[in-house]
């Protein structure tokens, strides 16, 4: 349908050059055949039918050497300016696609780096949760220790202040006896002490 159109206006532009072509020579044999007492604009004569044919002829000849070879070049341009036209878009649409597949990148490294972070911060805070409960079972396990030390030390201390009174006491208490008892109420001390281990 297209082309046919395009045949029809070929035809018309022809016909329209052709009689740009022709009006001159219809107007001299007007002019001429004034001058042979015609009575017209055109004269009915065999000059008429060349000239018809001449137009015909014309209008073969430009159809086919130049309005055909006008058509296709304007449709080959026609055809390169669509492909760029296609190629233009085929490209911006690349790239949009490009530019949300690199958004969507980052926006999936962001989310990694964040994700990283977060596992980082989580093992860091772990790792000092754990080393302040060490450092708190080693605190518990010092002073347990040092009170045990401390216990051991003490009850050493008792024993030897415990040891040193009693030697004390009794170094005392063996003066006091030298110095208040006789030497027969020694003696009496001996006997019965001797009696008692008899006894039992």
């Amino acid at each position: 349908m297209h082309h046919r159109r395009s045949d029809w206006r070929g035809w018309l532009v022809c016909a329209v050059v052709s009689l740009l072509f022709l009006l001159p020579t219809v107007t001299l044999a007007a002019e001429g055949g004034g001058e042979h007492g015609g009575g017209g604009l055109i004269n009915l004569d065999k000059s008429l039918i060349v000239q018809v044919v001449n137009f015909v002829i014309l209008l073969i000849v430009l159809q086919k050497f130049l309005y055909k070879p006008l058509l296709a070049k304007m449709e080959e341009r026609t055809g390169a300016i669509k492909r760029s036209l296609d190629e233009a878009q085929a490209a911006r649409a690349d790239a949009v696609r490009q530019q949300e597949e690199n958004a969507a990148q980052l926006r999936a490294a962001y989310a990694e780096a964040a994700s990283i972070r977060d596992q980082a911060l989580r093992e860091a805070e772990e790792a000092g949760r754990k080393q302040l409960e060490a450092a708190q079972v080693q605190a518990r396990k010092l002073v347990e220790d040092t009170k045990a030390q401390l216990d051991g030390e003490i009850r050493r201390a008792r024993e030897e202040l415990r040891r040193e009174t009693t030697d004390l006491a009794l170094a005392v208490a063996e003066k006091l006896v030298r110095r208040t008892l006789r030497e027969e109420d020694h003696r009496k001390i001996v006997a019965d002490a001797i009696a008692g281990l008899k006894t039992s």
